[in-house]
């Protein structure tokens, strides 16, 4: 389940919980902007004795979009075999996906800031949605958040 306006300070965000467990989840939040190049954001997880954050997330315009990622899978609600995935140019945010049975989509989400750098950390966290209009309603929710624009 998506929600874009899930906080109380008014700033655009994205909170993304696992359909089998709410304590399990992943927030866009913090978006800024240099220049028409580029948007830039923080990314949150969140899990049972686990928080992670990257505060500085970058999507290039001319760069492979996650939104353009999250409707093709919604579009193939049906389901595919393997798994699909997706990561930002500088490879700090990651995303695969699977399909199983009965309908549902497991995104797991994966952070790696400086993943270049000796000592460097990961962490990820799984979410489950519904495949078709919750997967649909997380791509627009996510368009929405990177360009700007209210729902």
């Amino acid at each position: 389940m998506t929600s874009p306006d899930d906080n109380t300070d008014d700033k655009p965000r994205v909170t993304i919980r696992c359909q089998d467990n709410a304590s399990v989840g992943v927030t866009f939040c913090d978006r800024f902007s240099f220049d028409a190049d580029s948007v830039h954001y923080a990314v949150e997880l969140r899990a049972p004795g686990l928080t992670a954050r990257v505060n500085e997330v970058v999507a290039w315009i001319w760069d492979s979009d996650l939104t353009t990622f999250l409707e093709a899978l919604a579009a193939d609600y049906q389901g595919w075999d393997g798994e699909r995935s997706w990561q930002t140019n500088d490879r700090d945010l990651a995303v695969s996906a699977v399909f199983r049975s009965g309908g549902h989509v497991g995104l797991t989400w994966a952070l790696r800031p400086w993943p270049q750098t000796a000592g460097g950390w990961g962490a990820s966290v799984t979410t489950w949605l519904e495949a078709g209009e919750e997967m649909a309603s997380l791509a627009a929710d996510v368009r929405n958040f990177l360009t700007g624009e209210q729902p």
